[in-house]
């Protein structure tokens, strides 16, 4: 027996485990501090000394999954009657007519629900990428990590941009972006200040990440200097690339280059990049992602909403790329729900690729060790010995799953939405359905008066 020193917790006896890897933990985890300690097998006992057990019959678990994309302030726009039923480009210019009135305190109600929203759902690592910075909202990284200390949950916060507004040929109003010098010593500011480097054995919980809006709203200047800027303080790059075909007609305008060129150009096409939807690339664009082992957030629900197209997942993964999954905003998919954009990704992706090579493991795997492969993070997305203790737990006892014969297949095909319990780092932080420490009823209060607020002042 080996000699505890801190306590030692069995999830014992569940439904099913689902690991994201070849591992076998049919009679549950063992758990110690903020690390899984003990994989045990079905019909064994844990062989490690345990202090207590979690019984966890009727509960499937999985790793607590990971959303790579996303745009936490766009929850107060959700079904705006001006945005319905367009496509990117018109549906963008209506929206920024709306966006630009944002405020520091609209950001962080927003973050707060959008991201109690993902972590009911099943996640425990959230994803933001905030680009819109009207002049009232100058320090909006630093309203959102206020925002995600309180929901007690590992986050990415990507410290977006767009400088290119209308006046010298973008897509956003001008009132919406900042100048190159404004927004680069900003980056470096929010780096110093939040990004927590490291690995399994620093367990970080909030990290940074650079991320020019898209090829249509900053100038090519500034997409080569945050390439520069990410290199120097080792954080990941992010941008919005072939999501649409108007992207690529509007890139082949401005800059004389498809997205990808435009992006290699740029000093991007590397390893540190995750891509937002990737959609529209050509067999040998595909093939170059892969060899430099780009990321790409695949955002399913968002991709059929404004009817932008289906990204080609397995030729990425085929072809050498990361792939992951991302919610996207909740404009472009009116919810933020990470167990069912797992259920929009199987029905979608077999429409493109068939029923036997999309599977329910296929597409939790995206949302679990695929998104972790996209942050660069080898510590969080799988249930293995030595890994974090970052576990969903969902209940089977509902009328949705009732004879359902596979527990895992049951959990995509037949709407999982919430999860019982959510453990972040070893500690329960979500208890049947509820966060331990936010009131739901009254964030939903306060951001419902917001969200009017904000769709009020459109002018």
């Amino acid at each position: 027996m080996q000699a505890s020193t801190s306590p030692t917790l069995w999830l014992k006896s569940p439904e099913a485990v689902f690991t994201a890897n070849t591992s076998e933990a049919g009679n549950g985890v063992l758990i110690q501090g903020n690390r899984i300690i003990e994989l045990v097998k079905s019909g064994n006992t844990p062989k490690l000394h345990f202090d207590a057990i979690e019984n966890c019959s009727g509960k499937v678990i999985m790793p607590g999954m990971i959303n790579t994309h996303h745009h936490f302030y766009q929850t107060l726009t959700r079904c705006v009657p001006g945005a319905l039923n367009k496509p990117l480009f018109p549906w963008l210019t209506f929206l920024y007519k709306v966006w630009k009135n944002l405020d520091e305190e609209m950001l962080y109600s927003a973050t707060k629900l959008a991201g109690l929203e993902l972590m009911k759902s099943g996640c425990t690592t959230i994803g933001d990428h905030h680009y819109v910075f009207p002049k009232r909202l100058s320090h909006a990284i630093d309203v959102q990590v206020q925002a995600v200390a309180e929901l007690n949950c590992r986050a990415l916060l990507t410290r977006g941009s767009m400088s290119l507004g209308q006046s010298k040929g973008g897509l956003p109003p001008d009132s919406v972006i900042q100048s190159e010098d404004v927004i680069l010593a900003d980056s470096q500011r929010v780096i110093d200040a939040y990004h927590q480097s490291g690995d399994n054995n620093t367990n970080p919980m909030l990290q940074i990440a650079l991320a020019p809006c898209s090829p249509f709203s900053v100038s090519q200047e500034l997409m080569e200097q945050t390439a520069i800027l990410a290199q120097k303080n080792n954080v990941l790059l992010h941008t919005h690339l072939a999501e649409t075909e108007d992207e690529n007609a509007f890139c082949q305008r401005i800059y004389g280059a498809r997205p990808l060129d435009y992006l290699e150009q740029c000093g991007w096409l590397n390893d540190k990049t995750w891509l937002a939807h990737g959609i529209h690339f050509t067999p040998e664009e595909i093939t170059r992602l892969g060899n430099a082992k780009v990321g790409i957030a695949h955002c399913p629900t968002s991709n059929m909403l404004l009817a932008s197209g289906i990204c080609p997942t397995l030729d990425l993964i085929n072809a050498g790329c990361r792939v992951g999954l991302g919610v996207d905003g909740s404009a472009s998919n009116d919810c933020s729900n990470m167990a069912q954009e797992v259920r929009q990704s199987l029905l979608q992706q077999r429409l493109r690729y068939g029923a036997a090579d999309i599977t329910a493991e296929y597409v939790l795997g995206l949302a679990t060790k695929g998104s972790a492969s996209l942050l660069n993070r080898h510590d969080i997305g799988e249930i293995e010995v030595g890994m974090q203790a970052d576990l969903a737990l969902f209940d089977l006892d509902a009328l949705r799953f009732s004879g359902a014969g596979d527990p895992v297949a049951a959990l995509v095909t037949c709407g999982a939405h919430q999860v019982d319990k959510l453990m972040l780092a070893g500690k329960w932080v979500i208890e049947e359905g509820q966060h331990f420490a936010i009131d739901e009823i009254e964030l939903r209060s306060e951001h419902a008066k917001l969200a009017k607020k904000i769709q009020s002042a459109v002018n």
